[in-house]
């Protein structure tokens, strides 16, 4: 259960800061919902990872560059889900709001996240 509650602290960050950032790129420059959530993605995955690393999961014992491949191979395939799922909101959904879908996606791909870094990423060899 700590998992799971560090976990949801983990995405709460990540959240905040996917929300934070592409709210402020759209805001402030030029670039669409699309790109701008490409770059609030990683954002977010860089700071999910520091917090699950230290709080969520237990070390894996595999040095940290093999450690952070995997984080990275999960948590891109988390995040083409997301946006996958984010993009086919809004354009099926044309009054949708950026922010609205960004929810819908982020909770669709959380499970998938949670169960890949867990079995996969944070193992013990």
């Amino acid at each position: 259960m700590r998992k799971l509650i560090h976990f949801a602290i983990a995405g709460g960050i990540g959240f905040l800061v996917d929300a934070g950032i592409l709210s402020a790129l759209l805001a402030l420059t030029p670039l669409g919902p699309f790109l701008a959530r490409l770059v609030a993605i990683a954002f977010a995955m860089a700071a999910t990872w520091a917090f699950n690393r230290s709080f969520t999961f237990d070390r894996s014992g595999r040095s940290l560059a093999a450690e952070g491949f995997r984080y990275g191979s999960v948590g891109v395939t988390a995040a083409l889900v997301n946006y996958g799922l984010y993009s086919a909101l809004l354009l099926s959904l044309p009054a949708l709001q950026p922010l609205a879908a960004m929810v819908i996606a982020s909770i669709a791909s959380m499970i998938f996240s949670f169960f890949g870094y867990s079995r996969f990423v944070f193992r013990a060899e």
